[in-house]
């Protein structure tokens, strides 16, 4: 085999490698913002159970909360998948 060979065949297995990286950083990436939603929701019920009169207001904050957990969550999955196309 020729050094320019030796070279494509790691070229390929590199890329095969990367994208089953990016392919287990988006599971990951899926998992954390399940249990940071969890998280949330389960400081939320006890907020609630503590101070029944906050509920709004706890409900506002835990909702805002949630939303930037899925935007960060939604941009490393949207990262993880363009290392995989590409």
């Amino acid at each position: 085999m020729t050094t320019l060979t030796l070279l494509q065949v790691a070229a390929v297995a590199g890329a095969a490698i990367g994208k089953m990286g990016a392919g287990i950083g988006a599971g990951i990436a899926a998992i954390g913002a399940g249990i940071g939603i969890g998280q949330i929701g389960k400081s939320a019920a006890e907020s609630v159970a503590r101070q029944p009169e906050a509920s709004g207001d706890i409900r506002t904050f835990m909702i805002l909360t949630a939303a930037f957990v899925e935007g960060v969550a939604l941009l490393a999955i949207v990262v993880c998948l363009l290392i995989a196309v590409m």
